[in-house]
């Protein structure tokens, strides 16, 4: 089983606190987080309750704002739930007086140039948009211009709540303190997986290292918590399917065969932190989860020619940095879905930004192409050489690429034409063996000379 990530920060105080008031204790109890890719967490706070016998209303304060309140689940030992409310109206200026519509509050104005203090009484008309008032007998609007004028109120409703806060109302049969198990499903919780790739093009390897990114925007700290990352897509109703353009420079993979010595939970990885931890509401926090030195790798260009079309100008080939995550080629690990940012040293010996892109989820001993650029000298030219009607449904097409290479090495171009799966297209003759992959698309490894340049001509015939 891999090792936990290592956390950027240490663990904090048993006793949880909240890092925006250190001073003041939060009513968590023992914290557990499950955090999955689809803005979906499970938490699990386990408190100590002291119950009265009989009928008995609860309070749980600093549960997530984004709370899924019908995935509730408390379990108490010699106690049943009655009911469950979820109080997510937030004590701030702004509800405060809009809970005081109908009421009489009291406007404290002072005056600018003596800094006297004079008190009247309102009554609240309105607030839709701004604040209308009945002030002895007139209206008026309560402006935000800058005058210094404060409002004092008699109380604080009970609907507002300083904290998100969910109660429930319980059955006990018994008296006495207890442990109780609170659950339930939260958005506002989510991570992701950044790599940094350091390639070593005269080597041949690449060093990868892995970052997880926790981020944490459900109005609500969590304290001092077991935290467990899930890779994997779970199924959640909040899911909208949405029409995403298939990017030009997408990652290839290979899928591997290999099982990865990493705990599996169902169909999906864990990435546990290896200690407790704070996750501070609005906070972004990082953790190492990977650490591969020498992983075998390579750097090639890929060229991709959709459907069978001309170029009026050459165009640039892609870069593509090609390695495994398999045992054997050093990595050796699971990949979850994130951006993968790759370097290279310059002839001073400084990591230089050459590319980014990103990978799915990925089983370990897969194979990953990475488009990381498009190439400078390494340029790839498709003409339409002849389209001639072979009959009513019948087409041939000569088509002509030509590979140039302004590198003072050889190159080797990974030449694709896609698109043939539109209508039945068949390669009938070429001057260089290809590879059918797939139904739309077939391949060429084209080697060009370095200053120099390479041709490959083929014939497709199509059927519609």
């Amino acid at each position: 089983m891999s090792p936990p990530l290592a956390a950027q920060e240490t663990a904090q105080a048993p006793a949880p606190t909240d890092p925006a008031t250190p001073n003041a204790p939060t009513a968590q109890g023992d914290l557990s987080v499950t955090i999955y890719n689809n803005d979906v967490a499970l938490v699990q706070d386990v408190r100590q309750l002291s119950l009265a016998s009989g009928r008995v209303r609860q309070n749980f304060p600093d549960v997530s704002a984004r709370i899924r309140p019908e995935t509730v689940s408390l379990t108490v030992a010699d106690a049943a739930i009655v009911e469950q409310n979820f109080d997510f109206d937030l004590l701030t200026p702004s509800s405060l007086m809009e809970k005081a519509q109908g009421e009489t509050i009291t406007l404290i104005r002072t005056n600018p140039a003596t800094g006297a203090e004079t008190r009247e009484k309102a009554k609240v008309l309105a607030v839709n948009g701004g604040v209308v008032l009945d002030v002895g007998g007139h209206v008026e609007v309560l402006r935000d211009d800058g005058l210094p004028v404060r409002a004092v109120f008699d109380r604080v409703p009970e609907s507002l709540r300083a904290r998100p806060t969910l109660s429930v109302t319980l059955a006990s049969t018994r008296s006495g303190t207890r442990p109780a198990t609170l659950s339930y499903l939260s958005g506002g919780l989510g991570w992701s997986a950044d790599y940094v790739a350091l390639f070593d093009d005269k080597s041949g390897k690449v060093d990868v290292q892995g970052w997880v990114t926790l981020t944490n925007t459900s109005g609500t700290t969590f304290n001092n918590a077991r935290t467990l990352l899930v890779a994997g897509e779970v199924g959640n109703t909040n899911d909208r399917n949405s029409y995403m353009p298939q990017p030009r420079r997408m990652t290839r993979v290979q899928p591997g065969t290999e099982s990865a010595e990493r705990e599996q939970l169902g169909d999906f990885y864990l990435y546990p932190l290896a200690e407790r931890t704070t996750i501070a509401d609005k906070q972004t926090k990082q953790v190492s989860f990977l650490d591969a030195k020498g992983v075998a790798a390579s750097a090639g260009y890929r060229f991709e020619n959709g459907w069978l079309g001309s170029a009026n100008e050459s165009r640039s080939a892609q870069s593509v940095l090609r390695f495994a995550n398999s045992g054997a080629a050093g990595l050796g690990d699971a990949l979850p879905a994130g951006t993968v940012r790759v370097y290279v040293r310059d002839a001073r010996g400084q990591p230089q930004f050459t590319g980014e892109n990103s990978i799915d989820h990925t089983p370990q001993g897969s194979t990953i192409s990475l488009p990381t650029g498009d190439a400078f000298d390494v340029k790839v030219q498709p003409t339409v050489v002849a389209r001639t009607k072979l009959g009513d449904q019948r087409w041939r097409t000569q088509m002509r690429y030509r590979l140039t290479n302004a590198r003072g090495r050889p190159a080797t171009v990974e030449l694709v034409q896609s698109g043939l799966d539109w209508t039945d297209t068949r390669v009938t003759e070429e001057n260089r063996k290809s590879e059918r992959r797939d139904a739309g698309s077939t391949v060429w490894q084209v080697p060009v000379p370095a200053n120099g340049e390479a041709v490959v001509t083929a014939t497709f015939d199509t059927r519609y």
